[in-house]
């Protein structure tokens, strides 16, 4: 089994998959394999595998599995299977408000701990792509951060807040590490670390509701639309391939909603 772990590892490194799909892709093709120890690796137990997941697991996470199981056949085994994957939920993320941003930030005493996280929200970055921020890739003469290679495999910009543009730059010649953000025993920060630097603050700025690092970047999102940014251009800054997925963002905008005037109103 672990032969072919390997052999999968090595198809998607050659394919120049992204670190984190490595890991998901390994990840789920490696329960798998001990899912069916006893069964043998066959289409049949792979769809049995994926009904067993669906009892326990988010749809999206099934999803992700699936398309793994899938390349893992196709690639490594040599066969060809299909799945119907499942429909995934469509769930609108509870966004924080202005205040509850500001909250999280005033509540937060650790200077690189506050730093990520008006980053996250200012410039609305993937934990992905915060942990892998490099010195080098901030240009403060125009205002600019260059993330290098984040989601499929892209290059783009993004704007420096101008509010924390000395914070940033002083906080950028501490040390003598090429990331920004470094752990305490030296090389990057893990997700698991901003995760924690979040729940933390959101607990202390008594926010009840969950706080993770994505929900920044709806934030950051939903509040540009708010203020009247194109959606175009939200889009870009998000580097998002469709425009049907920066469009949730006016679903889940309250103050859109509620700048509606209902046309009962117009009679009474």
């Amino acid at each position: 089994m672990g032969g072919l772990l390997i052999k999968l590892k090595n198809e998607l490194e050659l394919r120049n998959y992204s670190k984190q799909s490595v890991k998901s892709y390994l990840y789920h093709v490696g329960k798998y394999l001990d899912y069916v120890k006893s069964y043998g690796i066959n289409e049949s137990s792979a769809k049995d595998y994926l009904r067993f997941q669906l009892k326990n697991k988010n749809p999206s996470t099934v999803s992700l599995c699936a398309s793994a199981i899938q390349f893992f056949f196709k690639e490594i085994l040599k066969q060809d299977i299909y799945f119907v994957k499942p429909k995934k939920n469509k769930n609108l993320p509870n966004i924080l408000t202005i205040e509850e941003i500001k909250n999280l930030i005033d509540v937060t005493n650790n200077p690189k701990h506050r730093l990520i996280i008006k980053l996250l929200y200012g410039t609305g970055m993937r934990v992905s792509e915060i942990i892998n921020l490099k010195k080098q890739d901030i240009n403060f003469e125009e205002n600019l951060i260059k993330i290098n290679l984040g989601k499929g495999r892209k290059d783009r910009f993004v704007k420096l807040p101008v509010s924390i543009m000395e914070e940033l730059n002083n906080f950028s010649k501490i040390g003598d590490s090429k990331y920004l953000f470094e752990s305490q025993r030296g090389g990057e920060l893990v997700p698991k670390t901003i995760q924690l630097i979040l729940s933390n603050a959101a607990k202390k700025a008594e926010i009840k509701k969950r706080v993770y690092p994505h929900l920044l970047r709806h934030s950051f999102a939903t509040h540009l639309l708010e203020y009247g940014t194109d959606l175009r251009i939200i889009q870009k800054l998000l580097e998002h391939s469709s425009i049907k997925t920066t469009q949730i963002y006016t679903q889940i905008s309250q103050a859109l909603i509620n700048n509606i005037k209902s046309p009962l109103d117009n009679i009474l």
